[in-house]
């Protein structure tokens, strides 16, 4: 009885020996060191890697773009407003190209085009004049209004492809997750879930790229109506100043610049 006893323990102890180690062991050797998300870049497959550059890139071209044309805007909105303020006094056509000069802003512009179609007439005041006159205010309006926009269609793309990006980059990161899978074998979440990670981490970024270059799209676009709308105020003026000297019966030209 005591022989059967030993002989069931010595049995019990091989078989405990030549078993394979715990799940838990070989999970905790596959599973990486670093799970930041700079490590899980670093780890991260070729294709994934490119994924993620490209939308961090993209991040950065779309907050350069908002910094610029912020700046861009205020600059030439709040001179096209102080443009605007002065021709609401008494000022004529002559007296307004003097005091912008050379000046290429918008408003000047809108000036100098005016002046030179007036000059162009002879001085001629007459209802073909101020058809002549508003139709080179409204080329003008839309060549600055075309100048002011530049750069804001990057905005619009990156919002729109960024996300479709990222879930590229998500998808080939959860296809080599599967085939690593198939290679090892085994259905061990510490294979699995290294791979998911960093394909989320692809469409993490790709809507860090897309929500802002929205908000900001339709931020500048607003500002660029703003500023559209103080070009329009800018050539009613215009063409209110151009009326009162023809009805005063005096009308000088004014030299414009090309």
């Amino acid at each position: 009885m005591q022989s059967n006893s030993r002989l069931r323990h010595v049995i019990l102890t091989s078989a405990l020996a030549l078993a394979p180690a715990p799940a838990f062991a070989i999970d905790a050797a596959l599973l990486p060191r670093n799970l930041s998300p700079w490590g899980m870049f670093l780890g991260a497959d070729i294709v994934v890697k490119i994924v993620m550059v490209g939308l961090a890139v993209a991040s950065l071209v779309t907050w350069t773009v908002w910094l610029a044309k912020t700046i861009e805007l205020r600059r030439k909105g709040s001179l096209a407003l102080q443009r605007t303020r002065t021709l609401e006094g008494n000022v004529t056509l002559a007296e307004a190209c003097a005091r912008t000069g050379d000046a290429r802003d918008a408003v000047a512009q809108l000036l100098q085009s005016c002046a030179r179609e007036a000059e162009l007439s002879g001085g001629v005041l007459d209802d073909g004049l101020r058809e002549r006159i508003a139709l080179r205010l409204e080329r003008v309006e839309a060549a600055m209004s075309r100048q002011i926009a530049r750069g804001t269609g990057v905005l619009a793309t990156i919002g729109a492809i960024a996300p479709f990006v990222g879930l590229f980059g998500t998808v080939w990161g959860i296809m080599n997750s599967f085939i690593g899978i198939s290679e090892s074998h085994t259905t061990s979440l510490a294979v699995v879930a290294p791979g998911i990670a960093e394909a989320l981490l692809a469409t993490a970024l790709g809507l860090v790229a897309a929500i802002p270059a929205v908000v900001i799209y339709n931020h500048l676009v607003r500002g660029i109506a703003n500023y559209r709308a103080l070009l329009g105020d800018a050539s009613a003026q215009l063409m209110l100043m151009v009326s009162r000297q023809r009805d005063h019966g005096h009308f000088r030209l004014a030299r414009a610049a090309e």
